[in-house]
């Protein structure tokens, strides 16, 4: 490890408290919990909760890792799901993975409502698919892509980190006074910043932030992610971080992650309204133009996998392959849907939808 790698002692939480509560933090608080609280209330008019987690998921899931420089496009990705695993990119592969683990951690925090460090080691484990778990090796640093400077040293021995963890996550579990929203800030720095694993600790800490909200009961479901912010300011948001490693400066970085979470919000709350909008038109059209195989059933299966095919409409409506293969061509029929052939499928595509969630 170069002299040069700066190493800065991490303290445990909470945070000196005039640090983190300041007139400013508070204020913006009050803006990003009423534009949270107005996502979770739109994301309730969405009677299909599964299709909203499907779509706004899988964005997520890609913008994600696209902050670690894994690259896939949105089609590939619904491709993927559609079709056998095998044969797709290993990026492709890794923004499943995401997915994976994001509804892993939504069915636990569902059922046990808390979250244990073991449970944060199966996240990380089904996002990446190894069982490295927790860093022991010492070795582990932070170094600026472009220049190769080492930016931040995180803790390297593994007692360290496992004591930091204990800590992290006696934190996430207990209610505090301080609002969860400001909580989910500290936490992320912390996370980041105890770096526990060899590799996809970003991706396991935007993963915590949206359990953290699901458990302070913020928001009902997974729809809020901060990975497209992220991206937009992706500069900011590491000089923000390493700011309160060097300097202890806590002000700007939680404002960052406030305005992250207002920000989307709103951007969250428009493309939930074109969803809804284009289901319901989707829902007139096929009732006016296909009756004898309209279904809600039916079209919201088109907008929970935007990638549809025979077997899917077999397993949501329990028809016959005959039946299923006369709804989807009725469906492309009248523009509903578009065919592609891949390999030996037909995927059956919603391709307004997926205009909806490429924006």
């Amino acid at each position: 490890m170069g002299q040069n790698a700066p190493q800065y002692r991490l303290e445990k939480l909470p945070p000196p408290k005039e640090k983190v509560e300041t007139i400013e933090i508070l204020k913006q608080t009050t803006r990003s919990a009423s534009a949270l609280a107005e996502l979770k209330g739109i994301a309730k008019t969405i009677p299909n909760q599964a299709m909203l987690m499907n779509a706004i998921v899988l964005r997520e899931a890609k913008d994600s890792s696209e902050i670690e420089n894994i690259i896939t496009t949105q089609d590939e990705l619904y491709k993927a799901l559609s079709i056998n695993k095998t044969n797709i990119s290993p990026a492709t592969k890794e923004v499943v993975n995401y997915r994976e683990a994001i509804f892993f951690g939504f069915n636990l925090v569902k059922k046990q409502e808390f979250l244990r460090m073991s449970d944060i080691v199966s996240i990380q484990q089904q996002l990446v698919d190894n069982s490295a778990g927790i860093r022991s090796i010492p070795g582990t640093v932070l170094k600026n892509d472009k220049t190769g400077e080492v930016i931040y040293t995180p803790p390297q021995d593994k007692a360290e980190i496992l004591d930091l963890l204990s800590n992290f996550v006696d934190y996430f579990n207990q209610p505090n006074d301080l609002p969860p929203l400001v909580n989910m800030a500290i936490l992320h720095y912390q996370f980041e910043s105890i770096h526990p694993f060899y590799d996809g600790n970003g991706r396991t800490g935007r993963i915590l932030n949206i359990l953290y909200l699901i458990l302070n009961q913020l928001i009902d479901v997974p729809i809020l992610y901060l990975s497209s912010y992220i991206i937009a300011n992706k500069t900011e948001y590491y000089r923000l971080l390493n700011q309160v490693n060097r300097m202890g400066e806590w002000e700007d970085w939680i404002l960052f992650m406030l305005q992250a979470v207002e920000n989307t919000s709103r951007e969250t709350i428009t493309r939930i309204m074109k969803i809804k909008n284009l289901l319901d038109s989707t829902i007139d059209l096929v009732r006016q133009k296909a009756n004898k195989v309209y279904t809600k059933e039916l079209v919201e299966l088109l907008f929970e996998q935007p990638y549809t095919k025979i077997e899917f409409v077999v397993k949501k409506l329990g028809v016959e392959r005959k039946a299923a293969s006369r709804y989807l061509k009725e469906l492309e029929n009248i523009g509903v849907v578009e065919s592609q052939k891949v390999g030996r499928e037909t995927l059956y595509i919603n391709k307004e939808l997926m205009d909806i969630l490429k924006q």
